[in-house]
């Protein structure tokens, strides 16, 4: 059989998960080459010979998506393989058309292909899109979890944004370990949350090696997905979170649309900030896509740590880099927090932008009145701490889930807004989460 030549596209997440789990230590393929977008700094590094294999000695080499044609032809590609999320369905089949128009399949892996099945329960949750509500969910469900006397370990869906071979499997138990994997703001986004909360969380690159190691120390799996992805992992209840603000958006982004239709429960989220034509319009996507689905309504109220430090003030707003990026949102909680607790004005930014920071609003240019919390290197947190400190403003407020005295260093006070999950008709989740694990129960006995 003719080998197959195999170049995936990605942004350091899924295209790895799907090269370990479907062409890694498979003759019949030959992977030629990554390609990278969305985040910064990826391209122009190897996944290194470690993690991909006998067959790749030298590992593999990762390149801009923009020389995708280019790729095709000099390796005689058979097959591109599209392996990112949160973009749109025109997107996706322009990249096609990309790959198609050089001689080459354009290929979708399936769930079923690319997740892993556990020893223990688990629970994944998954969005519609970028900024949608995951984190909060997550926090939620693993309280219940825990609230029921089980041990949760989460699983965080992957951000290497350092050295790959360090990070296959990371776990981060304590503040300390944040520092000791040398994590980036958008890692600490995600993972100091959970540290918040008492949860174990694990991450990394290889995920079958993470889940292995995982089962060691939890009685269920609790899968914090990233972007709009789907899972790695086959899920015994699958929670779908759904931005009431953002409702049609799941029928026109990869792959938003497939974790509807692959939903147990689809959490309509922000349903307090939403209109009725919005919330209409969510529950008639849910209906269309997957009408077996349960539905529950949440909010995510907005918390301000000192409010009178920002009522008439000038304030910048710091809001979670990817939701506000490539997540299309043009603004987050930092902003809405600054507007209720009547702050004088809300600083534009842009001039003041140094470095790549810069380049982000040229980039994304619906971003006005927020500056995205961009740190994929240190040399990006210097350029953001610049940026801050020439912001002609009286206080910070911030919008993203970390803290980020603990990593920026800037002479004005910054002023945390969180956000956490309330349900409209409480107990719903803790219903269904039942219901899966009796049910996963029934089919072991």
């Amino acid at each position: 059989m003719k080998q197959r030549r195999v170049i995936i596209m990605g942004a350091a997440g899924r295209d790895f998960h799907n090269f370990n789990v479907v062409f890694r230590d498979r003759p019949k393929y030959r992977v030629v080459a990554f390609t990278a977008t969305q985040i910064p700094n990826i391209e122009g590094r190897n996944y290194p010979p470690s993690l991909a294999g006998r067959l790749y000695p030298k590992g593999i080499p990762i390149y801009p998506e923009s020389d995708l044609e280019h790729l095709i032809v000099q390796h005689r590609a058979d097959m591109v393989v599209f392996a990112y999320s949160d973009v749109s369905h025109e997107l996706v089949m322009h990249n096609a058309s990309r790959a198609i128009a050089k001689g080459a399949d354009f290929v979708l892996l399936s769930h079923e292909k690319t997740a892993i099945r556990s020893k223990k329960p688990v629970v994944a949750i998954v969005a519609t899109r970028t900024g949608s509500g995951k984190s909060q969910t997550t926090r939620a469900v693993a309280s219940i979890l825990k609230g029921m006397g089980m041990r949760v370990a989460v699983i965080r869906h992957p951000m290497p944004y350092g050295h790959l071979y360090k990070q296959a499997v990371q776990r981060f138990e304590t503040y300390e370990d944040l520092d000791r994997h040398h994590t980036t703001i958008e890692e600490r986004e995600e993972y100091e949350p959970h540290i918040d909360a008492g949860n174990l969380l694990f991450a990394g690159v290889d995920y079958k090696d993470i889940l292995t190691e995982a089962e060691k120390e939890a009685d269920v799996i609790l899968w914090d997905g990233g972007n709009n992805d789907t899972s790695f992992y086959h899920a015994d209840l699958t929670i779908t979170v759904l931005d009431a603000l953002r409702p049609d958006h799941a029928l026109f982004y990869h792959p938003g649309e497939a974790n509807i239709r692959l939903a147990d429960v689809v959490v309509v989220n922000k349903v307090d900030s939403a209109t009725k034509v919005q919330l209409r319009q969510a529950e008639q996507t849910v209906h269309a896509l997957n009408p077996e689905a349960v539905i529950v309504h949440a909010r995510s109220p907005v918390t301000l740590e000192d409010p009178k430090r920002v009522k008439g003030k000038r304030v910048l707003v710091i809001e979670d880099g990817p939701t506000v990026t490539h997540g299309g949102m043009a603004f987050g909680a930092g902003y809405v927090a600054a507007r209720t607790a009547k702050a004088k004005e809300i600083v534009d930014p842009r001039p003041y932008a140094k470095g790549s920071i810069q380049d982000t609003f040229e980039k994304y240019g619906h971003l006005q009145d927020v500056l995205p919390a961009m740190g994929y290197s240190d040399e990006q947190v210097h350029e953001l701490e610049a940026t801050i400190k020439s912001v002609p403003c009286d206080v910070v407020v911030a919008g993203t889930p970390i803290d980020l005295r603990r990593v920026l260093k800037v002479r004005k006070p910054i002023i945390r807004a969180r956000y956490e999950l309330r349900e409209v008709e409480e107990g719903k989740l803790a219903a269904a989460i039942n219901k899966a694990l009796k049910r996963r129960r029934a089919r072991k006995r």
